[in-house]
């Protein structure tokens, strides 16, 4: 089972709407400590999550996503749902193009359960890496709120090394954390593997610290359309008796102009439940 941060983690939303959910009764925890009163969840729940997130999407109040889900709406229908709402927002404004990437990988996320991946995910040790690094604060784990930081971010990284002359040596790795100020903001790293010392100024130069243990997932694609495949991930995860231990990073193996041809690996810190 998941607590409340880690399931918010792997279903892309924030923990205060899944505090909203609960007490609306539109996704009750699968389970609550009695005397702590913590809210505990299971990978099942991203199906009826990711049903949720699409209708409020499609522009339904949460009482009609309710009855909706109650009456267990069939992947096939919220298809058809989804591509009418998809259709509407190509012919809006500019600025809802990022929310209608967001609808696509609901969809496939729905259209993949039941399908737990097996040869795809792969448990091993990831070694110190050395990083040069810029970070700044999204408003939360949500693909819009992620997005428009972490793009700018490494461009800005890039400029920094182009004019400090110094050249990547691997992969980008982005990195996530909560933020210290709270409110379910993340702190985003934008990395990239370097061979420089260790400093501290426009950018920072850093070793980032191993995992001993890492369930990892090779996602094909834009980053936009990752939701499917950290789902994948997030069930292998709870049907193979380990835990989430943090948010996971993702490594660019191969980053070309078309971002559908992108190869990330999802690198997922775990431990033995």
């Amino acid at each position: 089972m998941f607590t409340i941060g880690e399931f918010a983690r792997h279903g892309r939303v924030s923990v205060r709407m899944l505090r909203h959910y609960d007490s609306t009764g539109l996704l009750r925890p699968a389970h609550v400590e009695p005397a702590s009163g913590y809210r505990y969840y299971t990978a099942a729940q991203l199906a009826r999550l990711n049903r949720i997130i699409a209708l409020k999407d499609l522009g339904f109040t949460l009482q009609q996503v309710q009855d909706i889900v109650d009456e267990k709406v069939g992947a096939e229908e919220m298809r058809g749902m989804l591509r009418l709402r998809r259709a509407e927002l190509e012919t809006a404004m500019a600025a809802a193009g990022a929310r209608l990437v967001q609808v696509e990988a609901r969809l496939r996320a729905i259209e993949s359960e039941g399908h737990m991946p097996t040869n795809d995910v792969v448990i091993k040790s990831v070694p110190t890496v050395r990083v040069a690094e810029l970070t700044a604060t999204a408003a939360s784990f949500e693909p819009e709120s992620i997005g428009p930081v972490i793009g700018p971010l490494y461009d800005e990284l890039f400029r920094h090394l182009d004019e400090a002359g110094i050249t990547a040596t691997g992969p980008g790795i982005a990195c996530y954390e909560d933020a210290p100020e709270g409110g379910g903001r993340i702190t985003v790293h934008a990395a990239v593997q370097v061979s420089a010392p260790l400093q501290d100024g426009a950018f920072r130069v850093l070793d980032l610290p191993s995992l001993e243990q890492a369930a990892t997932i090779v996602h094909r694609g834009s980053m936009d359309t990752v939701l499917p495949t950290a789902q994948a991930l997030a069930r292998w995860i709870d049907a193979n008796g380990y835990r989430s231990n943090g948010y996971p990073r993702e490594v660019n193996l191969e980053c070309p102009e078309n971002r559908d041809d992108w190869v990330t690996e999802l690198q997922a810190p775990v431990t033995l439940a």
